[in-house]
């Protein structure tokens, strides 16, 4: 469905993503994880075309989209969220939805009707009437996605869509993303928290100074000693395997 190869950006002197390649299959959920400043989200960026590559492709079900402007993009079914929910605060939930759904059908009342579907799928039908302004870190995450699921994506790029919820919140909305992937929706997601990664997760990337370090299944990433230096500092996979040793001992 998605794939990228040897891509590239650099701003100036600093080298945020080089020659990164990653394949996410339709259906699955596929993370991205890194430490803080590794590049993922330039690395999005680039995908959904916020941003033009300085090298590198992207092919979305076998059509090239490299350097495509976002609109084009997304009308293709390659939506992204982003780190910074901004919902229009002085309009309801269901026509903040209906903002989105009006890329794909004609008339308020079709987008209207459209936003009440997609509101059920992300658990806040209950909320349709409320103003954004008044809904909670955890509810402007679940408009977020409603929003971008309003212009019926094939692909959805969710930029760290847990981050500041507690751990009820953050589980909550692990069971929202699953229901979206089940509804058909493939998911490509950059994430801090490791709960909703190990939990969600087909397929995980690990990028590092914008280069990948390591890829497989969350359990075989989390153990690569790459993984465990990029995030805890050199010499830290050393240390952990002569810690368990003596646990064993």
């Amino acid at each position: 469905m998605l794939d990228v190869r040897t891509m590239s950006k650099s701003f100036g002197g600093l080298k945020a993503v080089s020659e990164a390649s990653l394949t996410v299959s339709e259906g699955s959920i596929v993370s991205l994880i890194g430490p803080n400043g590794a590049g993922k989200t330039t690395l999005f960026a680039l995908i959904s075309g916020f941003l033009k590559p300085d090298s590198g492709a992207v092919t979305f079900n076998g059509a090239a989209i490299t350097g495509q402007r976002p609109h084009q993009i997304c009308h293709k079914g390659l939506v992204r969220t982003f780190q910074v929910v901004q919902p229009f605060a002085g309009l309801t939930v269901r026509e903040n939805i209906a903002v989105g759904a009006h890329t794909r059908v004609a008339g308020r009342a079709a987008a209207l009707a459209a936003a009440g579907e997609i509101a059920q799928l992300v658990g806040m039908g209950a909320q349709l009437d409320q103003s954004a302004g008044d809904l909670t870190i955890a509810g402007r995450k679940r408009l977020e996605l409603a929003r971008a699921l309003a212009t019926g994506p094939k692909l959805l790029l969710l930029d760290e869509v847990m981050a500041g919820l507690n751990a009820t919140e953050i589980a909550d909305l692990v069971a929202v993303v699953r229901k979206i992937r089940d509804s058909g929706v493939t998911i490509f997601l950059i994430e801090h928290v490791m709960q909703a990664v190990m939990s969600l997760s087909d397929y995980t990337y690990v990028l590092n100074h914008g280069a990948m370090i390591a890829e497989g299944r969350p359990s075989q990433v989390t153990k690569d000693p790459n993984v465990i230096e990029a995030y805890l500092g050199h010499g830290a996979a050393k240390r952990l395997l002569a810690m368990e040793a003596t646990a064993d001992a």
